[in-house]
């Protein structure tokens, strides 16, 4: 372009911004003007319309420019500019395919500014850029647009929930879905419900009733990125919510840097933008935690939901979805399985072809086998998978990975449902601890501490090990039978009981009285406790003190027998266990009952089970690492993944890649050929401290320093004995400004 048209468009620019800023500070003193820039802006408009593929440059940079003047200044003239807002969306939704890029950008720019000074609503700006954001052919415009409108969605949430915009787009999202399903324009309403579902801007059932009709779609991008949302969208949110709590601003290193620099209006604005954070921060700490719910809680009918996944994605043969593709199907449908405890018996059978170590991703199919199995499974129905893993997998003839990966996976499914195991086939599978490979050896060993807790009595006496044998002979372990649930209640109740029982013996003996109240030195040593009835109950029981001794002497009548037969020792055994047990749930109804807990008893009720834990886990031995593959210890909602059925990466053979990666793990990271000094140097000049006057020295100009070392050597010995003392002096009292003192 020519310099003489570019200067004539740079001075338009420039009257345009200066009528721009008169309008705004005086808007009734410049009414004539701007009606006169209105009206050249339709007539513009008129013959754009015509024919907006034939316009030249400099049509569409003067309407561009006013388009920019009026919608800067709409809400200085509402009545005139009232149509304002509909011509732009005219022009973007007809014509968004043949507008040049900065036309149209600039109609988007404007319209979204029109929004922020309220000229417009949100649901009338989104509910156009939609349609055009799914239709679009170019891939930068439709970037901007879900920009635009994903900003828009979280700035009309910020202050407050906006529930009816809210419902608008879900409602918009929901009918593009459903519209047609195999259409691949349903992948924008997937990204931006995840989008909004990890910003906790959407948190109801609403956005996940969109992602179930998403995930029955019969594209595939659309299904899959539909059932990626179920699978990962909490763990996206949770990381989010992390990484925004760790963003801390120190207030002190502000402070320090603006005494320092020249003070200006811009960095006190950065000051004070810090101190809103900082209280914004402190606000949100001291808020309750919402109560979020899981996107697989939120679900309708998940046992509809997954019948309909496995049916049209897994059980149909006409399917052509890819296999990474089913197994994200497949994990769906099994984490659903495991947490809502569906029954869906075609499903365990579905599984038996897969189960077989030549079938490609075999440990995804084990695992989700496993995830998929709770304890109202019939367990006729696991039994032959349970066979069919053993015969394909564990054997003398299988490598040792996939005996591993066998023996794992029947781990995981028995922890789940363990009446599904039969006890020849534990026994056989118990044998393998024997193992001379570490992985087989540590998995066989997994299953049989499994049956030690769930199970003993499927196991040979010798296997049982002490805690069960014990067990089992006192009767606190019981086989739970099919359906049976275990009744609800406090976790760790009876531990806190135990706790507030110990706690009053220990108070009564620092006051002297013994463990047990009732006795007769209590009655004796205590004081103002009791009424005047006891203290007469106390008299007339000393009165008869007679009928007292004859008891004690009945007593010393009847010898007490040396020895007892073994049967008479496990029938009293078991006698004073039953007692036990019945005195321990007696007093946790009494304290679930009769006591409210209070913030500190719940807080003792979690250091209890944690010590608990620890003292369960010292007694088994239980080595650093393995409780996370304690299927007992992961929690439900996690599921199972494919580590959890393969051997431990420290005991596969590794590359000398992995081997680096793993020695370098949990170390800090360290830069090439750099001494630990020089370490620490970056890591002050990255926090922003100053160095030492000795450092500065150091790195001072040679020049700078010729005169004070040419003066050095003219110093006679009277001058150099003073600088000595005078520098003892400043050392011994703390320097300059005495920091000693």
């Amino acid at each position: 372009m020519p310099k003489r048209k570019v200067a004539a468009l740079e001075k338009i620019d420039a009257d345009f911004a200066s009528l721009q800023y008169k309008i705004r500070r005086d808007p009734k003193s410049y009414v004539d003007d701007f009606r006169r820039q209105f009206d050249q802006y339709e007539s513009q408009r008129e013959i754009f319309l015509v024919s907006p593929a034939a316009a030249s440059s400099e049509q569409v940079e003067s309407f561009q420019n006013l388009i920019d003047l009026i919608a800067h200044v709409a809400d200085c003239y509402p009545e005139e500019t009232a149509s304002f807002p509909d011509d732009l969306k005219t022009i973007l939704s007809q014509h968004h395919t043949i507008l040049g890029p900065e036309l149209r950008d600039k109609i988007v720019g404007s319209l979204m500014l029109l929004r922020r000074k309220e000229v417009i609503d949100s649901a009338n700006v989104l509910t156009c850029l939609f349609p055009i954001l799914v239709a679009s052919p170019s891939k930068s415009f439709r970037a901007v647009l879900f920009q635009k409108i994903l900003s828009d969605m979280r700035n009309s949430n910020t202050k407050a929930i906006n529930h009816p915009l809210n419902r608008t787009i879900q409602t918009v999202l929901y009918n593009m879905v459903t519209a047609d399903r195999s259409s691949p324009r349903a992948i924008w309403a997937i990204k931006l419900t995840r989008e909004l579902w990890k910003r906790q801007i959407w948190t109801d059932a609403k956005p996940v009733d969109v992602m179930k009709e998403a995930c029955l779609s019969d594209n595939e991008k659309v299904a899959v990125g539909a059932v990626r949302f179920f699978l990962g969208g909490d763990k996206e949110r949770e990381e989010l919510e992390d990484e925004s709590s760790d963003e801390e601003v120190d207030l002190s290193k502000i402070r320090h840097q603006i005494g320092i620099n020249k003070k200006t209006k811009k960095q006190k604005k950065a000051y004070e933008k810090a101190v809103d954070k900082v209280h914004r921060a402190e606000r949100k700490k001291n808020k309750p935690h919402p109560l979020n719910f899981s996107a697989f809680h939120l679900l309708h009918d998940p046992q509809q939901f997954s019948e309909l996944l496995f049916s049209k994605h897994l059980q149909n043969t006409k399917a052509k979805l890819s296999l990474d593709s089913k197994l994200l199907v497949l994990q769906l449908i099994t984490r659903l399985v495991g947490l809502h405890k569906l029954t869906i018996v075609s499903l365990y059978s579905w599984f038996i072809k897969f189960l077989t170590p030549r079938q490609q991703s075999v440990t995804s199919f084990l695992a989700s086998l496993a995830q998929g199995t709770h304890n109202l499974v019939p367990p006729d129905v696991l039994e032959p998978l349970l066979q069919k893993i053993a015969n394909e997998f564990v054997s003398e003839a299988s490598a040792a990975e996939v005996a591993a990966a066998g023996l794992n996976s029947i781990r995981e499914i028995c922890a789940r449902q363990p009446l599904a195991m039969t006890d020849t086939l534990l026994q056989d599978l118990v044998q393998y601890r024997k193992s001379k490979d570490k992985g087989v050896m540590m998995a066989a060993k997994g299953l049989l501490s499994l049956f030690r807790e769930v199970d003993p009595e499927l196991l040979k006496k010798k296997d049982r090990g002490k805690d069960a044998t014990i067990g089992l002979r006192a009767g606190t372990l019981k086989n739970m039978k099919f359906g049976e649930e275990e009744s609800g209640g406090i976790e760790g109740l009876e531990l806190l009981a135990k706790w507030k029982e110990e706690e009053k013996k220990r108070k009564r003996v620092e006051m002297g009285l013994p463990e047990t109240a009732g006795s007769d030195e209590e009655n004796k040593d205590e004081d103002d406790g009791f009424n005047s009835d006891d203290w007469e109950v106390e008299s007339d029981d000393s009165s008869v003190s007679g009928d007292w001794i004859n008891v004690d002497h009945s007593d010393d009548e009847a010898p007490a027998p040396k020895k007892r037969k073994s049967g008479e020792e496990s029938s009293d055994d078991e006698e004073e266990n039953e007692e036990e047990r019945a005195a321990e749930l007696e007093r946790m109804a009494k304290l679930a009952t009769t006591t409210i807990l209070t913030p500190a008893d719940l807080a003792k009720l979690q250091e209890l089970r944690t010590e608990a834990a620890l003292e369960r886990a010292m007694g088994g031995k239980v080595r650093k690492g393995q409780s996370n593959n304690n299927p007992t210890s992961r929690h439900l909602d996690d599921g199972v993944t494919a580590e959890n059925i393969e051997a431990p990466a420290r005991l596969r053979k590794l590359t000398k890649e992995e081997k680096v990666a793993l020695a370098k793990e949990g170390k800090p990271e360290r830069e090439e050929h750099k001494s630990t000094r020089a370490i620490n140097r970056s890591k002050k000049d990255a926090a922003g401290k100053s160095t030492s006057n000795r450092e500065k020295a150091r790195k001072k100009n040679f020049l700078m320093t010729l005169g004070k070392a040419k003066s050095k050597q003219k110093r006679s010995l009277v001058e150099t004995r003073k600088v000595l003392r005078g520098h003892i002096d400043r050392s011994t009292r703390g320097g300059k400004r005495r920091n000693g003192t």
